[in-house]
């Protein structure tokens, strides 16, 4: 499946904004080009973003323009500096550098002054009505809206509300502050909307200063203008709030106003992406922490051992577009093991150990065999692999009673020890309840290396680690999250977690060879035939950790 998408996506059509910002560039409508990546700083970033900052940091780096980081923290009660840490760690660390660091909470004076010069327009009006009445008074798609009482206020009586609310005269929810545009707007958007509500909450930025605040459709716009912005970029959800955005840079701005263009958000299936649900899964303790490597969150790819560079890949490869989709997450996996497939160093791990005991091999013998880091990679070097009479192999790599055409060990087959030997299984030992606990053969000292001299052949090779030397392991086996395509079309707020994979973490106790046992958290490998891993935070001088990153191939099974 996975290969098939990747051959679907292997052409990407023409980038609409790159065409867009070609026209204006060829219009003389601007001399430059300037973006700016504004997440709201309440949750980590996840991969929907991740789209959004390769389009609007690929836009700087096409134009030789300038792209902006601009936390929207216009909502104190949700915010935090750990969010606004992990938002700029994630940007870097996708590779892209983010020319300035700018709050929307920067410009809180100059979109205060805007709020005034639309009271003095006659333009905004300070209202009353409770939120019920408010929607009440709002109207419905096929109905028009009617005008608030409160609309034919005087400049001056607006003028004298709007700066007690600043000075906190009022209690939240008594007063707001909206713009005069036209209750029967087909656009609801466009039906006078708030742009200032009041709100005693502690800034993370500006402390205590003010008690209203703006709101997004408000403030984001004349952010855009004042950092000089020629092309806001976001995703579809925005394009009915373009009039908006409009109209307020329209009234407000004298100098080069920008243009909002919309691109489809991604929809990977598999995740979710909502900040509020992701928020709930950290909080009862679902996952670890908003880097669980289970979560779509860039800092939990990064912890599973995603690289940044096949996240750039896969996010080239679905290209940009006005329409909706849903991306398979297997196209994100492919992009993952065609990046480590080609990078990673290979490396020996036994992630279920059993027994393997060569009966004929010397007791005191051990043997150091050369291994490549990567065939294609003759710079990375070399370690030399500890061979002795006793190793572990992986359990699956033995069955008492051999299903059709297995071709790894069992009583009378003939395998190769990766590098080593041949070796022929001659009997095995269980405990009490039946299970393996140790598997005999015998070898043949005139095939080291792998190969016979007599020429012949077998159809297995199975790895194996020293059971002398090595470093024991915590080896952690992660799935998808959700063993549903659409975990976030459920209805209620907490049915999702209906949906939740019981396997999406197994854990294990194994080995690794010993050159692992020193690696820097964060190195990737591919472990032989059992897929990508990376050394997990959580590992200690005694134990390392290790993620699989991802399988060797898709077997990821999908519930019915």
């Amino acid at each position: 499946m996975a290969e098939d998408i990747k051959k679907e996506n292997e052409t990407v059509s023409s980038n609409f904004i790159h065409d867009f910002i070609d026209e204006d560039l060829a219009e003389g409508k601007y001399s430059r080009v300037q973006t700016r990546f504004p997440p709201e700083p309440n949750g980590y970033l996840h991969i929907g973003h991740a789209k959004a900052i390769c389009i609007n940091f690929g836009v700087k780096e096409k134009y030789h323009g300038v792209c902006n980081l601009r936390l929207d923290d216009t909502n104190p009660v949700k915010e935090d500096t750990e969010y606004v840490e992990a938002i700029e760690e994630d940007i870097k660390w996708l590779g892209f550098d983010y020319d300035n660091v700018y709050y929307a909470s920067d410009y809180f004076d100059f979109i205060y002054e805007c709020a005034i010069k639309l009271i003095k327009k006659g333009k905004a009006f300070v209202c009353e009505l409770t939120p019920e009445q408010m929607r009440e008074y709002r109207g419905t798609l096929t109905q028009p809206g009617k005008n608030s009482p409160y609309r034919d206020r005087s400049i001056e009586e607006n003028l004298d509300l709007f700066e007690r609310m600043t000075k906190g005269e009022f209690p939240e929810g008594k007063m707001v502050l909206r713009a005069k545009i036209d209750m029967a707007s087909p656009n609801l958007n466009m039906r006078d909307p708030i742009i200032y509500r009041i709100m005693y909450a502690h800034h993370h930025r500006t402390g205590d200063k003010w008690c209203v605040y703006p709101m997004y459709d408000f403030a984001h716009p004349l952010s855009d203008a004042y950092e000089r912005v020629t092309h806001s970029l976001c995703s579809l959800e925005f394009e009915n709030h373009r009039p908006l955005y409009d109209w307020f840079v329209n009234e407000l701005i004298d100098w080069e106003r920008p243009r909002q263009i919309e691109f489809a958000r991604m929809n990977l299936n598999y995740t979710l992406t909502s900040k509020r649900k992701c928020l709930k899964l950290v909080q009862d303790g679902i996952v670890d922490g908003w880097d669980d490597p289970r979560m779509a969150t860039i800092s939990g790819m990064r912890r599973r051992g995603y690289p940044a560079e096949a996240i750039r890949d896969f996010c080239e490869r679905i290209g940009v577009s006005k329409a909706y989709s849903v991306i398979d997450f297997a196209l994100l996996e492919a992009c993952v093991r065609d990046n480590l497939g080609a990078n990673s160093p290979r490396a020996m791990a036994i992630v279920d150990p059993v027994k393997l005991v060569i009966d004929n091999y010397p007791e005191d013998k051990t043997e150091l065999i050369s291994c490549e880091y990567h065939p294609d990679h003759p710079e990375y070097g070399s370690r030399e692999m500890p061979f002795s009479k006793e190793l572990w192999i992986e359990g699956n790599d033995f069955m008492a009673e051999p299903i059709k055409k297995y071709r790894r060990l069992y009583v009378g087959n003939e395998v190769r020890l990766y590098k080593a030997y041949y070796v022929t299984c001659t009997g095995y030992d269980t405990d009490e309840n039946g299970n393996v606990t140790c598997v005999h053969c015998t070898y043949d000292p005139e095939t080291f290396g792998g190969d016979a001299p007599d020429g012949r052949k077998v159809k297995g090779t199975i790895h194996w680690v020293s059971a002398k030397e090595n470093v024991p392991a915590e080896i952690r086996l992660y799935e998808r999250l959700f063993n549903v395509e659409n975990p976030s079309d459920e209805e209620g707020v907490s049915s999702f977690e209906d949906n939740l994979n019981p396997e999406s973490l197994v854990v294990k106790q194994g080995y690794v060879e010993k050159a692992l046992g020193e690696c820097e958290v964060g190195a990737k490998y591919q472990f032989m035939r059992n897929g990508y891993f990376c050394k997990d935070k959580d590992s200690t001088a005694d134990k390392p950790v290790f993620n699989r990153t991802v399988a060797l191939r898709d077997g990821f099974k999908i519930q019915k």
